[in-house]
Order: structure tokens, then C-alpha cells, then sequence
């Protein structure tokens, strides 16, 4: 990697964390350079907007969801275990997300209150992870795949709200255990 790209790197990471842990409008491009040890001026010669940075970061977690998607298409050749295996991905960050809330769904939420198109960007990561699921729930012969790929997020979106909302990652757990047991009945 380049030092152009590493820096732009940095950049998109340190940028992510602070959206995460602060949301978009309250985070700065000033947070963003101390968080990822760049100087500010930096920031603007690979981003020109604030948007800009939220758009690689968008960029990212699309990124990083097609590699926890294949990930789990490695390891597992049966839809329920690899349904299982998303889930436990919420199962392990249910400390954070106690804290800060879903990395995705946060930032849905937040941008989802403008109309800029940045809310329509947003929820790709989702959509993606949607039409993964609903693709393990056709495999498993489900009269209705798309439903039930829905229900199965909004689960995880659920569990992941009350968590953050109590501050409890047991409750992220216990939501995590319901729907793999959800996982494990017979489909209709």
C-alpha cells in the first residue's frame, strides 16, 4: 500500500470509529485527523466534504460486510449454520454495541434523517446482508425468504437498540441465543 493510500486509509478508520462512537454531526474533520493521527489539513487533499469522508466510509462498510459475508460462505456449506454464523457476529460485538449501538444501524439512522442521498448510500451494507440472508433462507426451502431475512435483522437491529438503549450486552446475548434457536425449528 501506498503512503497516498494508507493515509486515506487512516483516514477512512479513524473517520469510521468517530461516527460510530460520536454519529456524523457531531464528529469533526478535526476528530477524524486526531483519531487517525493525520493533520487535518490532510484531510481535505483526499476528501473535499465532510460527505465526502462519510462516503468512503459507507464505501467501507460495504467492504467489510462482502468479506464477513464470504467469510462465512467459507466456512460453512449449510444456510442455517452460516445464518448462525451472522448472528453471532452481534453475539461477539455485544459488549460495543451496548455502548455505541449497531455500527450499521446507527449510522442508517442517522443519515436516514436527510435527504441529500447519503441516506440511500447508507443502507447498503444492510441491503447487502439482507439479500445474503434471504438467499440462505431460499436454500433452506422457506416458502418466504425475503420475510424471513427481514425478520431475522430486525432482530438483530432490535436487540442491538435495547442493548445500547440499556446499556446491557446481555440483552444483545439473549436475543442473539432466541433467534439461533429461531433458526433451529422446523420451516413451514
Amino acid at each position: 500500500m501506498t503512503d497516498s493510500a494508507n493515509k486515506r486509509a487512516k483516514l477512512v478508520g479513524g473517520a469510521a470509529e468517530m461516527l460510530y462512537r460520536q454519529g456524523v454531526e457531531a464528529t469533526t474533520l478535526a476528530h477524524v485527523a486526531e483519531a487517525s493521527g493525520v493533520p487535518v489539513g490532510n484531510i481535505y487533499y483526499y476528501f473535499k466534504t465532510k460527505d465526502d469522508l462519510v462516503r468512503a466510509v459507507i464505501a467501507a462498510q460495504l467492504d467489510q460486510v462482502g468479506e464477513m459475508l464470504t467469510a462465512l460462505d467459507g466456512r460453512s456449506t449449510h444456510p442455517a449454520q452460516r445464518l448462525t454464523g451472522l448472528l453471532r457476529r452481534w453475539d461477539d460485538m455485544s459488549d460495543v454495541v451496548a455502548r455505541f449501538g449497531c455500527p450499521l444501524g446507527s449510522l442508517v439512522s442517522e443519515l436516514g434523517r436527510r435527504d441529500d442521498g447519503l441516506d440511500a448510500e447508507a443502507t447498503g451494507p444492510i441491503a447487502r446482508i439482507l439479500d445474503w440472508a434471504e438467499q440462505q433462507f431460499a436454500a433452506l426451502d422457506s416458502p418466504q425468504p425475503r420475510a424471513d431475512a427481514v425478520a431475522l435483522f430486525a432482530g438483530i437491529q432490535g436487540g442491538a437498540v435495547l442493548a445500547n438503549a440499556l446499556r446491557d450486552p446481555d440483552v444483545m446475548r439473549a436475543q442473539v441465543r432466541r433467534l439461533e434457536r429461531t433458526l433451529s425449528e422446523p420451516r413451514s
